[in-house]
């Protein structure tokens, strides 16, 4: 696997670093990089939460690197973009729940990184976060325009963008961006309290495939009518009323026992 993002698994938790050495911006590498680890961890029946962090104290991602976007050509940032759209609807699609560990700053490319996971979880003071491409003269252009939107409302959305400020966490969690704030002396004692968290999703604490199901239920089922979204949440229920799992959490129930999930 890539230096520029690097994969480890563990305890049912997928973990993505992203590592540019200095402010983690990502590049075509990285990018391919990234996608190669969101493939691994789809097909590793063993890991059921992936979280996505930064490298270091200072940042999670500062979004893409301009050098090399200055010096490209338009065909290339045409296809630059292609990709890290593909690469982000990957993540956003994988039946698995996704967290995007936001241990520094997380601007531009990174917040739209951040924005296609299920939750996004800061650690206290650790930076800023925000969208200020129109600086640039240019749009967030991996996604941004669409997610947000989708987050914090169409007006909200078209002001933090135009305006292209960046604040603090505790402000995105105000607008919903953030979904929690967790205190950490240093990056490492963050993580440790993120992986707690994301290991309270995996088997025997939760039916991981449940987990997985609501997080497509809703980010698949908000994209189409609500009659097909009905349809696409009853498919889901009937694979899941069928899975082993199903049949120990019922029986838990039922006998007013605590369910050990296997996560099938």
């Amino acid at each position: 696997m890539s230096e520029l993002a690097r994969y480890e698994a563990k305890d049912g938790v997928a973990t993505i670093t992203l590592d540019d050495a200095t402010v983690n911006c990502y590049t075509y590498e990285m990018n391919r990089a990234v996608d190669e680890c969101i493939l691994k961890a789809r097909f590793d029946t063993n890991v059921h939460v992936i979280v996505i962090r930064g490298a270091g104290e200072k940042f999670f991602c500062a979004g893409a690197n301009i050098n090399m976007l200055q010096k490209a050509d338009p065909v290339f940032k045409y296809y630059f973009c292609l990709h890290a759209n593909e690469t982000l609807s990957r993540l956003e699609q994988t039946p698995k729940l996704t967290i995007a560990a936001i241990n520094g700053h997380c601007v531009g490319g990174g917040l739209e990184y951040a924005m296609a996971c299920d939750l996004r979880i800061a650690r206290k003071g650790g930076g800023k976060i925000g969208l200020p491409e129109v600086a640039l003269g240019v749009l967030p252009g991996t996604g941004g325009t669409q997610r947000l939107a989708r987050l914090v409302g169409k007006s909200k959305s078209i002001e933090i963008m135009t305006e292209g400020r960046n604040f603090d966490f505790e402000e995105a969690q105000q607008l919903g961006i953030v979904n929690k704030i967790f205190e950490g002396a240093n990056a490492d004692e963050f993580m440790r309290k993120v992986y707690d968290y994301a290991r309270q999703f995996c088997p025997p604490h939760k039916a991981s495939m449940a987990v997985g199901h609501i997080k497509r239920s809703v980010q698949s089922g908000l994209e189409i009518p609500l009659e097909y979204g009905l349809a696409l949440e009853r498919e889901l229920q009937a694979k899941l009323f069928s899975s082993a799992d199903a049949k120990i959490g019922l029986n838990a129930y039922v006998e007013k026992q605590k369910p050990n999930f296997t996560g099938k």
